[in-house]
């Protein structure tokens, strides 16, 4: 199914082309057949799907350890969450099967516009079903930290075996510490910073530790939300985004924000990069710190993954500073997932059932296979609309 859309956002040269963008066989194409269906986008802006460098998916339903002064490191958030999984919350979210609470987190990433994410956890089955709600990195290294030894393979050990052009993650100095400050230093040592390590967190990087990652080529991968909830404070990322070395997550809702779009508003908010800056971040930056070359632009080739807002005038505020329930569509290899109901025909054109929902207050469309009851009953504000009338007609007859 051919498809013509426009107005689309050149991330890389920062300006918007409003000739029409094809989508051939599900990816970007070069040109057009003469029957495709057309898409009017007048007044709309179209983004590349997001990257989502860091996410712990399976984790996003599990409710929060209610701290009250930061912890000094993440080995001490471990050691008291210990105790947090007697919490009868926690117990009962955990009994919801694994698989689907892969695919919640897939789904939250996805109604934020994130069609790709990074999985920082060892790999499960589920993760290749062929209808998971997003693309996932894949054919990459890690190991979960240097102080928990415990839970995945060692660093030095999947440092070693991971091919030198495929990304290997690590959760890095996150702490504020001397502990989280010596991690750097250890990393090294143990012959595991290259260009192809990427950091998550790093919260205890000094100026120094900067200089070091900028100088071997390795990349942090910035979670602003979760740091400040368990440690109080985050990275300058100045240096590093402007060295191209910095990409962003959103950890999961355990610790860090709602989503990743949260997480860009509250950098735009807090005046942390101005929001072209950020923009690259879960585009271009994040693709080549992934080595996902062929995502994060709207280049021909690329999957047609896509992200439809209005164009609020100021091409990267017009995504950076909105509620998800403000993208106008989700598309992922050129079919909408979640969208407006005035794209239903874009639904029908590519085949694709399509479900009402409520996001958040807003009427949408989700395609079928995603509208499972189970999964859309783990996601805080999605509803399917006959869940929502067969309750609105049963308080109706209680009243009565």
């Amino acid at each position: 199914m051919d498809v013509s859309l426009c107005r689309a956002v050149s991330i890389t040269p920062e300006a918007s082309s409003r000739a029409p963008l094809p989508i051939r066989g599900g990816r970007i194409g070069a040109s057009l057949a003469a029957r495709a269906y057309r898409v009017d986008l007048r007044d709309h802006l179209i983004f590349p799907g997001l990257i989502n460098a860091h996410e712990h998916l399976h984790l996003n339903t599990v409710p929060p350890l209610n701290a009250g002064a930061p912890f000094p490191n993440s080995y001490a958030w471990i050691a008291a969450f210990q105790a947090h999984f007697d919490d009868p919350a926690v117990i009962a979210a955990l009994r919801v099967p694994k698989a689907l609470r892969l695919r919640h987190g897939a789904l939250k990433n996805l109604l934020a516009g994130a069609t790709c994410v990074a999985h920082h956890d060892p790999w499960h089955a589920a993760l290749d079903a062929t209808n998971f709600p997003v693309a996932l990195l894949r054919d990459f290294g890690w190991s979960y930290a240097l102080g928990w030894p415990g839970y995945g393979p060692p660093a030095a050990q999947s440092f070693a075996a991971t091919p030198a052009d495929r990304p290997w993650l690590i959760h890095l100095a996150e702490g504020t510490d001397a502990i989280a400050q010596a991690e750097l230093a250890e990393l090294d040592h143990l012959g595991c910073l290259a260009p192809n390590s990427v950091l998550v967190h790093g919260v205890g990087l000094r100026e120094r530790d900067v200089d070091r990652v900028i100088a071997s080529g390795a990349a942090v991968v910035w979670c602003p939300g979760s740091n400040r909830a368990l440690l109080g404070r985050s990275l300058d990322p100045r240096r590093l985004c402007a060295a191209g070395r910095l990409a962003l997550g959103s950890d999961s809702r355990l610790s860090g924000a709602r989503d990743l779009l949260d997480e860009m508003r509250g950098v735009a908010e807090r005046g942390e990069l101005a929001p072209a800056h950020l923009l690259g971040l879960v585009t271009t930056q994040a693709a080549r710190i992934l080595r996902l070359l062929s995502r994060g632009s709207l280049a021909p080739g690329a999957p047609a993954d896509l992200v439809i807002v209005e164009d609020r005038g100021g091409e990267a505020r017009s995504l950076v500073e909105i509620e998800r329930s403000r993208i106008r569509a989700v598309v992922r290899d050129g079919v909408p997932r979640i969208a407006d109901p005035d794209f239903a025909e874009w639904f029908a054109a590519t085949g694709t059932a399509a479900v009402p929902v409520m996001l958040d207050g807003k009427p949408k469309l989700l395609a079928a296979p995603l509208a499972e009851p189970a999964l859309i009953a783990l996601e805080p504000g999605l509803e399917r609309v006959a869940d929502r009338s067969e309750r609105d007609v049963g308080r109706q007859a209680r009243s009565h």
